[in-house]
């Protein structure tokens, strides 16, 4: 017997509302509505702390296909607050797959809407910007969702980072798959290598802000000895831990909001050791220097943004996931370098 439809509606702050279908679990989930233009990739966005507080529509139609697999992910859990699809796959194929998409968004308490015309939905937020949203297979009275979307959270001025720091230091031992040294093992699952006990790489520390897994595997592959921090750990213990160099992470919402970090990283950069972050980690480098961070319109998620390296003239396809910029005008020129320029809006 064929399982029932249960509708579900998407309803966003400025009044546009959408009808779809749910999948996934039910109730209502609450966060800002972006779009990431990635073909693939779902799981990875899924578990990516940079998206606590946000819910990502993708914009290929198709999602689901491959389902679920035990290695594929960002993070130890979900942080989206909701998931916005064309076409949900009931029915995936593919050789690692332990769960279908909708079974992991159930599990993770997501609330999921399929059959929404992501098209429509992605012209309306590049248009009027992101905006905060419900989706709901409960309440489907859209005036009352409009209301509890304008009602609810914003991410602007929200320190989301402790929400998805870790607790205590660790030590990172993966290295990425090593698909030439038999990296399929019994059952047809791929295994991450693991680094000696006794790494003689470079220690360097990593301030988890929202940091991801395969961010640490790099690390690793590149012989550095990896010990993941607090977001909250004070200056003074990261530059005592032994650490030649600090690595700032990515994470989720405005960095503004987050002042004990950045003010951490100033002191690391008066300390004279090599600091380098990616997204959030870079935005919190800015205004360590000095500089302002402000609200992107409709942010850049995706696996095909164009960045100009001004250095070279060369462009360079990237992945990015993040909906607040560094203003360079902000920033003295005598202590920093504009390097890349995002040519879809002449961001830096």
């Amino acid at each position: 017997m064929a399982s029932k439809v249960k509708k579900a509606l998407l309803a966003l702050e400025d009044g546009a509302w959408f009808e779809g279908i749910s999948f996934g679990a039910e109730g209502e989930g609450y966060g800002e509505a972006v779009f990431n233009t990635s073909m693939t990739g779902y799981q990875e966005i899924l578990t990516d702390p940079s998206y606590k507080g946000q819910m990502v529509t993708m914009t290929y139609p198709l999602i689901g296909n491959v389902g679920i697999n035990e290695v594929d992910v960002e993070s130890r859990r979900v942080w989206v607050e909701g998931f916005i699809v064309r076409e949900y796959c009931p029915h995936p194929s593919n050789w690692r797959m332990k769960a279908t998409l909708a079974d992991y968004l159930l599990q993770n308490k997501v609330v999921g809407i399929q059959g929404v015309d992501t098209r429509a939905l992605t012209s309306h937020l590049r248009t009027h910007g992101a905006k905060k949203a419900v989706i709901s297979t409960r309440d489907l009275d859209v005036k009352r969702l409009i209301k509890k979307a304008k009602e609810s959270r914003s991410i602007v001025g929200v320190d989301l980072v402790k929400e998805v720091t870790v607790d205590k230091p660790y030590k990172w031992t993966e290295r990425p798959y090593d698909l030439e040294k038999a990296g399929l093992v019994a059952g047809g699952q791929l295994k991450f290598d693991k680094v000696d006990p006794q790494p003689a790489g470079i220690p360097i520390a990593a301030l988890d802000c929202g940091i991801k897994y395969n961010i640490l595997r790099k690390l690793t592959a590149e012989g550095f000895d990896v010990t993941v921090y607090p977001a909250s750990t004070p200056a003074d213990k990261l530059l005592a831990s032994g650490a030649k160099g600090f690595f700032l992470s990515n994470g989720p919402g405005d960095p503004e909001a987050v002042p004990y970090v950045y003010q951490t990283v100033a002191k690391l950069v008066e300390s004279n050791a090599p600091v380098f972050g990616i997204c959030l980690g870079h935005q919190m480098l800015g205004l360590a220097l000095g500089g302002k961070t402000y609200k992107l319109k409709f942010g850049h998620r995706g696996a095909n943004q164009p960045v100009l390296n001004t250095k070279t003239q060369k462009v360079e396809i990237t992945s990015q996931n993040h909906g607040f910029a560094v203003d360079p005008k902000s920033v003295d020129s005598a202590v920093a370098e504009l390097s890349h320029i995002n040519l879809s809006d002449n961001t830096s």
